[in-house]
């Protein structure tokens, strides 16, 4: 308790500005600086000081508000029935005591749907005679961001119901652990910033310019609210669940249906112990009054329903002590810190190790060899320092220096613009170019069987490979100077190697390990441009032009195919006989239609048509598919609700076709004939 008027006035301002300012790193730039635990510390005491002394209450309090800003680069959806935050307990005493108040308001024991708390962010789907029409996030709970097109990428998203309904459906999308694992990891490797967690990885990968990046960062959603549920029917919270289920939605099949506090303690203590098992991140367990009748007449606060909870998972933190930080090299240069540490259990496994990121995390928490920090698991997945303790700094302790020079090879590490990691561009980095040539063997590549990370370090060390060309002119009697390599693993690594020769254009290009260029983008540039030659002589505007490539692959991409190094590489792997072609089926095409060998861009939505439908329809009269319109495009198609691309294709005098006239000009009479 506060000891004074003025003393409260005083803490209450400071809390209101570290809590709005922790909510603009989480809302707006999903870039959190602090866990949800100490989060919720501070947003507690806040509500204690104001509910001591309510005449301090703003309207600019966190109390007060829910979600935050709307990103001013998507369109503003206004949501006819508010979408709110959740009041949240902390103890079973404290939910034992919400569910007492709530019966006896009721003056009966109440039901109660009782649903994991999935880790992600608030979405809600429109859909109109069964189709869906509009997508949005929370925003503020009154107006939320218009993120239809990246929703249309989430694969579980229906985009057409089994009847022709209206109606609204609100739930959670979420990135699954995996995806969270791999899209860091990437992002790591990349020299750019990790998420802190999957709720602000979905977040960030939902309000995207480039509805490509959300599809490839498999987002993926649980729906659990029916909106005007009496029009369908429907009559409690379980039976909401299992009729949006049955119209297709991805709902979480964990929800019961409990009357007690032991049965939903029961639920809890379940899930506290099976939450690390699950694909899908959980940060508690919400309640809700399961008639929906109920929980109309309860209604809401201005931030939250009377009718739900969430029980808040305690953080499972580990302390340990630091006592040495690692720098590796990566396959593209990128020098990333490793804390090693005294073993400690967490979240079920022993961890004597957690990545610090890049310099910057290490300055922002002040880490220090010697100190003992709070660990917990981001996302329930990556080992990760919460914070130093510094009551137990020791008393010689000094501030931690980053190296100045790559521990491989010594060279100078450098800063490049917008980026938070130390990078090593020596090109002969032995770090990297093992890192390289692990890479260009692995299956997803040039997939040679029996090259490894230790043959491949043996090979190096032994000078018989610099870069990924050597290994086509590697003999017998190299391969006989390796520990154990006898006459059958000679031959078999050989052949495995000469097999790769033959390899399509795209494994090729994957094997290369481009910045940007992962197997599925390789598949289409080497499909689109058919040989090295035709992509290396692409300009940049030329490759983003090409449909599921944009702008920022396309950058990246020529930017290496230019280097003279680069260059000087292919001519090598073409001496040695590599195959540089797509080997793919390519369907015959037309060449007498009307967009043969044109350069066509399809927008908007179509009554006739799926996208892909349409895209493969033209494709087979010859048309050249691509994302984006420019000086070089021919025609656009355009649909409804065509935007941005339709306005630039009438700036740029493009010929423009609609939907009506595509049939009758090109298609005849029959869709999808």
């Amino acid at each position: 308790m506060a000891e004074s008027f003025e003393q409260a006035a005083t803490e209450l301002a400071a809390l209101r500005k570290q809590i709005n300012g922790w909510r603009d790193e989480y809302y707006t730039r999903d870039a959190p600086s602090v866990t949800d635990a100490e989060y919720d510390q501070k947003y507690r005491r806040l509500e204690e000081l104001e509910a001591q002394f309510p005449e301090l209450v703003t309207s600019d309090s966190p109390t007060q508000l829910v979600g935050d800003a709307v990103l001013p680069d998507f369109g503003k959806v206004e949501h006819p029935v508010p979408m709110l935050s959740m009041g949240d307990v902390f103890s079973l005493e404290e939910l034992g005591g919400w569910i007492d108040h709530l019966n006896a308001d009721a003056e009966r024991d109440l039901e109660y749907n009782v649903e994991l708390k999935i880790d992600g962010l608030s979405l809600a789907l429109e859909y109109t005679d069964g189709k869906l029409v509009r997508a949005s996030t929370r925003g503020n709970g009154r107006i939320g961001e218009d993120v239809t097109a990246n929703v249309r990428q989430i694969a579980d998203v229906p985009q057409t119901l089994p009847a022709p309904l209206t109606i609204e459906v609100r739930g959670e999308c979420y990135m699954p652990k995996a995806a969270f694992a791999a899209l860091n990891k990437q992002r790591e490797a990349d020299g750019e910033t990790t998420f802190a967690n999957p709720r602000n990885a979905a977040a960030g990968s939902l309000r995207q310019l480039d509805a490509q990046i959300t599809k490839k960062r498999q987002l993926a959603t649980f729906i659990y609210t029916l909106m005007d549920p009496a029009s369908f029917g429907v009559t409690t919270q379980k039976e909401a669940i299992a009729y949006m289920a049955s119209l297709g939605f991805a709902t979480n099949p964990s929800s019961q249906a409990l009357s007690n506090l032991t049965e939903i303690d029961e639920y809890i203590t379940k899930y506290t112990a099976d939450r690390d098992a699950l694909s899908y991140g959980i940060d508690g367990i919400v309640l809700k009054v399961n008639d929906l009748h109920l929980q109309e007449e309860l209604g809401a606060t201005v931030k939250v329903p009377r009718w739900e909870i969430a029980y808040k998972f305690p953080p499972e933190e580990s302390a340990t002590v630091v006592r040495d930080i690692e720098w590796t090299v990566g396959r593209t240069g990128v020098v990333t810190p490793t804390a090693v540490m005294d073993p400690v259990q967490l979240a079920g496994t022993t961890v004597s190790r957690a990545t610090l990121h890049n310099p910057d995390f290490i300055a922002a928490k002040d880490i220090r060899i010697g100190d003992t920090v709070d660990l917990h698991k981001a996302g329930d997945i990556i080992p990760e320092v919460a914070r130093v303790v510094l009551s137990k700094r020791p008393a010689d302790s000094v501030p931690y220096v980053a190296p100045t020079n790559c521990p491989s090879c010594t060279a100078k590490l450098v800063h490049i613009e917008d980026e938070v990691a130390l990078r090593c561009i020596n090109p002969l980095c032995p770090a990297q170019v093992q890192e390289q040539l692990t890479h260009f063997a692995s299956r997803p590549a040039m997939n040679i069987d029996g090259l490894g990370p230790k043959i491949i370090a043996q090979l190096q060390a032994k000078h018989l490979v610099a870069d990924v060309a050597d290994l086509y002119t590697l003999t017998a009697d190299d391969l006989a100077q390796l520990d154990k390599f006898k006459e059958k693993s000679i031959n078999n690594l050989l052949h495995s190697i000469a097999g790769s020769r033959d390899n399509s254009l795209e494994r090729l290009l994957t094997g290369l390990g481009i910045r940007h260029v992962g197997a599925k983008a390789a598949a289409v540039l080497a499909e689109h441009f058919g040989d090295i030659d035709t992509l290396m002589a692409a300009d940049e505007e030329t490759v983003a032009a090409v449909d599921g490539v944009g702008p920022i692959i396309a950058r990246t991409l020529t930017q290496y195919l230019a280097r003279p190094e680069t260059r000087e590489l292919i001519e090598q792997l073409r001496a040695s006989g590599v195959n540089l072609r797509y080997n793919g089926q390519v369907a015959p095409v037309a060449t007498d239609s009307p967009v043969s060998g044109k350069t066509v861009v399809i927008t908007g939505k179509f009554a006739e048509w799926s996208r892909s439908d349409l895209t493969n329809r033209l494709k087979e009269l010859g048309a050249k598919v691509t994302g984006s319109v420019s000086k070089k495009t021919d025609l656009l198609i355009a649909g409804t609700d065509a935007g941005s691309k339709l306005t630039k294709a009438q700036n740029l005098g493009t010929q423009i076709m609609t939907e009506s006239e595509l049939q009758t000009n090109l298609f005849g009479d029959s869709p999808k004939s």
